[in-house]
């Protein structure tokens, strides 16, 4: 079931080069998204985890759910008290999306985006689709698969700092050595 994510907090994005999961697995691309407690995307993510629950396991998708809702390898949508640790997560529900084909990457004007472009960027704002689904794969779970991500708006970028503008830097006139320069 697909769900549109509205402003919400970028994390962990690997949008421009696929990657394994903890060194293991199928290369994908992926992203966290972090959604404040009281946004309306938790009601659509609750509202479509129940109804791929019921249309994949029928009447017993309620005890499915109470069984794999602690097991962050079965059940990606979690509360970000889980992560005090990381930025961003405190007092916010988030959800980990991926898939092996490449997302769709736009900027606020609908232009594609590339690497060199640099964002969207851990810690900034951005629109996103994905799809809920349910699975049974060496064991059931919910998951969710990336579609696309659109930035939205620039934020506090996480670990590391944030990326250089033309103003960081002084012009260099011709001839000009690298001692004048320090």
């Amino acid at each position: 079931m697909k769900i549109k994510l509205i402003n919400v907090l970028l994390a962990f994005p690997d949008l421009f080069e696929a990657k394994q999961f903890d060194g293991a697995g199928d290369f994908k691309f992926s992203a966290t998204f972090l959604i404040p407690k009281d946004h309306p995307a938790n009601t659509a993510i609750e509202a479509a985890i129940k109804k791929v629950a019921v249309d994949k396991w029928g009447a017993k998708a309620d005890s499915i759910l109470a069984s794999i809702r602690g097991n962050p390898q079965r059940f990606g949508y979690r509360d970000g008290s889980e992560k005090d640790d990381y930025d961003g997560y405190e007092g916010n529900m988030y959800i980990r999306a991926s898939n092996k084909a490449r997302p769709l990457l736009l900027d606020r004007d609908k232009t594609l985006l590339a690497a060199a472009d640099g964002r969207p960027y851990s810690g900034c704002y951005v629109n996103a689709t994905i799809t809920i689904y349910a699975y049974e794969n060496k064991g059931k779970g919910i998951s969710a698969s990336l579609g696309g991500v659109q930035f939205y708006r620039d934020g506090d970028a996480f670990a590391g700092g944030g990326v250089a503008t033309p103003d960081d830097f002084d012009e260099i006139a011709d001839g000009a050595d690298a001692e004048e320069l320090i």
